[in-house]
């Protein structure tokens, strides 16, 4: 399970070196992420992620987030955690909320490379909605609102893909704008 958070502090932006494969460059934060370099070598670069990596570090889970994959992550900005009530990362950062900030991160990824196309195609065949079993054992509802892919969590939340198909060594990331919650 600790592996797969390295996926989250994965560089989240490809370099052109990626073109060769059709897999477009993108940048996030500001900061060129590479396929070269570790997740949290590429994450910590991210002005839009600082949120995402210090929970990463709170969690204990940096070391192990160098595996193979692949991982499809989908990766709250930091305006996404202010949504959140106000303390809400400062107490779950606290080394007693460990198991529950585990919880709620691991909630954001899936085992499997699902760029945009291979989600889509999920959701057309479930007739509109797909359903994927996060790491952490929950349940994350995928569909589509016109163009854009929404996500609803367990709770009904729903957060929105801001950026799709940010291509890794270990699998993809999309970027979203809410957190989701288990």
């Amino acid at each position: 399970m600790k592996k797969i958070f390295l996926v989250l502090l994965s560089g989240f932006v490809m370099n052109a070196s990626m073109a060769q494969s059709n897999e477009k460059t993108v940048e996030v934060g500001g900061a060129a992420m590479y396929p070269s370099k570790n997740i949290v070598a590429n994450a910590v670069n991210s002005k839009d992620h600082t949120t995402l990596v210090a929970a990463v570090k709170a969690a204990g889970l940096v070391e192990t987030l160098q595996s193979a994959g692949p991982f499809t992550v989908f990766a709250p900005t930091n305006a996404a955690f202010d949504k959140l009530p106000k303390g809400t990362v400062e107490t779950l950062v606290k080394p007693e909320n460990k198991a529950t900030l585990t919880k709620i991160l691991t909630y954001h990824v899936i085992a499997g490379k699902f760029d945009s196309k291979a989600i889509a195609a999920k959701i057309k065949a479930g007739k509109g909605t797909a359903v994927f079993t996060t790491v952490s054992g929950g349940t994350l509802k995928a569909s589509m609102k016109g163009k854009k892919l929404i996500l609803t969590d367990e709770k009904g939340g729903m957060s929105t893909v801001t950026i799709k198909d940010v291509y890794q060594s270990n699998g993809v990331i999309h970027v979203i704008d809410t957190v989701v919650m288990p």
